[in-house]
Protein backbone atom coordinates (compact mmCIF):
# COMPACT_ATOMS: atom_id res chain seq x y z
CA UNK A 1 0.00 0.00 0.00
CA UNK A 2 1.42 3.54 -0.63
CA UNK A 3 1.47 5.76 2.09
CA UNK A 4 0.23 9.49 0.48
CA UNK A 5 2.34 12.08 2.15
CA UNK A 6 0.56 15.58 1.30
CA UNK A 7 3.20 17.80 3.21
CA UNK A 8 4.16 21.20 1.26
CA UNK A 9 7.42 20.40 1.58
CA UNK A 10 7.01 16.81 -0.24
CA UNK A 11 5.03 18.86 -2.62
CA UNK A 12 7.42 21.33 -3.54
CA UNK A 13 10.30 18.21 -3.75
CA UNK A 14 7.66 16.33 -5.87
CA UNK A 15 7.44 19.89 -7.77
CA UNK A 16 11.02 20.93 -8.32
CA UNK A 17 12.86 17.54 -8.22
CA UNK A 18 14.55 17.58 -11.67
CA UNK A 19 15.57 21.26 -10.86
CA UNK A 20 17.05 20.16 -7.15
CA UNK A 21 18.68 16.90 -9.82
CA UNK A 22 21.02 19.79 -11.57
CA UNK A 23 21.31 21.74 -8.44
CA UNK A 24 22.53 18.47 -6.41
CA UNK A 25 24.76 17.61 -9.46
CA UNK A 26 26.34 20.81 -10.17
CA UNK A 27 27.57 21.06 -6.33
CA UNK A 28 28.53 17.14 -5.99
CA UNK A 29 29.91 16.75 -9.65
CA UNK A 30 28.58 13.37 -9.87
CA UNK A 31 24.98 12.97 -10.89
CA UNK A 32 24.51 9.33 -8.85
CA UNK A 33 25.99 11.20 -5.65
CA UNK A 34 23.52 13.73 -6.15
CA UNK A 35 20.35 11.54 -6.59
CA UNK A 36 21.82 9.82 -3.29
CA UNK A 37 21.75 13.33 -1.61
CA UNK A 38 18.02 14.13 -3.05
CA UNK A 39 16.54 10.53 -1.56
CA UNK A 40 18.31 12.20 1.78
CA UNK A 41 16.47 14.87 1.26
CA UNK A 42 13.12 13.72 0.62
CA UNK A 43 13.64 11.33 3.69
CA UNK A 44 14.69 14.11 6.08
CA UNK A 45 11.54 16.50 4.67
CA UNK A 46 9.30 13.44 5.26
CA UNK A 47 9.98 13.09 8.67
CA UNK A 48 9.21 16.83 9.45
CA UNK A 49 6.27 17.76 11.34
CA UNK A 50 6.13 21.75 11.15
CA UNK A 51 6.47 22.12 6.84
CA UNK A 52 2.66 23.85 6.92
CA UNK A 53 4.75 26.72 8.99
CA UNK A 54 7.47 27.32 6.02
CA UNK A 55 7.23 30.36 4.12
CA UNK A 56 8.72 29.42 0.81
CA UNK A 57 8.67 25.53 0.41
CA UNK A 58 11.23 25.57 -2.84
CA UNK A 59 13.75 27.62 -0.80
CA UNK A 60 13.58 25.40 2.14
CA UNK A 61 13.96 21.95 0.05
CA UNK A 62 16.72 23.51 -1.76
CA UNK A 63 18.50 24.57 1.50
CA UNK A 64 18.22 21.33 3.15
CA UNK A 65 19.73 19.72 0.16
CA UNK A 66 22.63 21.50 -0.11
CA UNK A 67 23.47 21.18 3.61
CA UNK A 68 23.13 17.51 3.33
CA UNK A 69 25.31 17.92 -0.13
CA UNK A 70 27.87 19.87 1.91
CA UNK A 71 27.88 17.12 5.06
CA UNK A 72 28.29 14.97 2.48
CA UNK A 73 31.44 16.13 0.71
CA UNK A 74 32.67 16.93 3.93
CA UNK A 75 32.30 13.18 5.23
CA UNK A 76 33.85 12.04 2.05
CA UNK A 77 36.72 14.50 2.31
CA UNK A 78 37.84 13.31 5.84
CA UNK A 79 37.24 9.77 4.75
CA UNK A 80 39.94 10.25 2.25
CA UNK A 81 42.21 11.91 4.36
CA UNK A 82 41.80 9.37 7.08
CA UNK A 83 42.80 6.69 4.14
CA UNK A 84 46.12 8.87 3.25
CA UNK A 85 47.40 9.04 6.82
CA UNK A 86 46.57 5.59 6.73
CA UNK A 87 48.25 4.57 3.69
CA UNK A 88 51.46 7.11 5.10
CA UNK A 89 50.90 4.76 8.67
CA UNK A 90 51.78 1.61 6.34
CA UNK A 91 54.68 3.03 4.91
CA UNK A 92 56.14 4.27 8.11
CA UNK A 93 55.63 1.21 10.53
CA UNK A 94 57.54 -1.88 10.72
CA UNK A 95 55.80 -4.91 9.36
CA UNK A 96 57.71 -6.90 11.88
CA UNK A 97 57.02 -5.07 14.96
CA UNK A 98 58.50 -6.83 18.03
CA UNK A 99 56.23 -9.02 19.76
CA UNK A 100 56.32 -7.24 22.96
CA UNK A 101 55.37 -4.09 21.37
CA UNK A 102 52.36 -6.31 19.45
CA UNK A 103 51.38 -7.03 23.08
CA UNK A 104 51.64 -3.44 24.78
CA UNK A 105 49.27 -2.72 22.03
CA UNK A 106 46.66 -5.30 22.55
CA UNK A 107 46.60 -4.74 26.33
CA UNK A 108 45.89 -0.95 25.57
CA UNK A 109 43.48 -1.79 23.14
CA UNK A 110 41.52 -3.80 25.87
CA UNK A 111 41.61 -1.44 28.44
CA UNK A 112 40.30 1.20 26.09
CA UNK A 113 37.57 -1.35 24.61
CA UNK A 114 36.93 -1.94 28.43
CA UNK A 115 36.28 1.66 29.28
CA UNK A 116 34.23 2.13 26.21
CA UNK A 117 31.87 -0.95 27.33
CA UNK A 118 31.36 0.92 30.42
CA UNK A 119 30.14 3.57 28.98
CA UNK A 120 25.99 3.85 28.79
CA UNK A 121 25.06 2.39 25.47
CA UNK A 122 23.56 5.27 23.65
CA UNK A 123 27.17 7.32 24.64
CA UNK A 124 29.30 4.81 23.23
CA UNK A 125 27.20 4.34 20.34
CA UNK A 126 27.16 8.06 19.69
CA UNK A 127 30.74 8.50 19.98
CA UNK A 128 31.46 5.48 17.36
CA UNK A 129 29.26 6.43 15.09
CA UNK A 130 31.28 10.26 14.99
CA UNK A 131 34.51 9.25 15.33
CA UNK A 132 34.41 6.00 13.77
CA UNK A 133 31.72 6.57 10.83
CA UNK A 134 32.20 10.51 10.89
CA UNK A 135 28.30 10.88 10.41
CA UNK A 136 27.20 14.18 12.01
CA UNK A 137 25.02 15.41 14.63
CA UNK A 138 22.27 15.17 12.44
CA UNK A 139 22.69 11.60 10.93
CA UNK A 140 23.18 10.13 14.48
CA UNK A 141 20.34 11.40 16.02
CA UNK A 142 18.21 10.11 12.86
CA UNK A 143 19.82 7.00 14.02
CA UNK A 144 19.43 6.85 17.41
CA UNK A 145 16.01 8.53 17.60
CA UNK A 146 16.77 11.21 19.75
CA UNK A 147 17.52 15.39 19.38
CA UNK A 148 21.13 16.52 17.66
CA UNK A 149 21.23 18.65 21.50
CA UNK A 150 21.23 14.69 22.75
CA UNK A 151 23.76 14.07 20.44
CA UNK A 152 25.82 16.81 21.80
CA UNK A 153 24.93 15.79 25.38
CA UNK A 154 25.93 11.69 24.84
CA UNK A 155 29.50 12.81 23.00
CA UNK A 156 30.43 15.21 26.20
CA UNK A 157 29.49 12.59 28.25
CA UNK A 158 31.55 9.97 26.17
CA UNK A 159 34.78 12.28 25.89
CA UNK A 160 34.48 13.19 29.87
CA UNK A 161 34.64 9.50 30.45
CA UNK A 162 37.98 8.81 28.13
CA UNK A 163 39.43 11.98 29.57
CA UNK A 164 39.21 10.47 32.81
CA UNK A 165 40.28 6.69 31.76
CA UNK A 166 43.06 8.47 30.38
CA UNK A 167 44.00 10.17 33.52
CA UNK A 168 43.39 6.93 35.65
CA UNK A 169 45.73 5.01 33.37
CA UNK A 170 48.47 7.70 33.26
CA UNK A 171 48.08 8.13 37.20
CA UNK A 172 48.26 4.25 37.21
CA UNK A 173 51.84 3.88 34.85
Amino acid sequence: MRRHFSSPLLKSFQTHYEDLLRFLARRMGDSQRAADVAQETWLRLAHQDDGDAVRDPRAYVFRVAGNLAIDNLRRDQRLAEQQEDGELLEQLSDPLAEPESRLLAQENLARLDAALASLPANAREALLLNRLDGLTYAQIATRLGVSESMVGKYLIQAMRHCRQWRSEEEADA
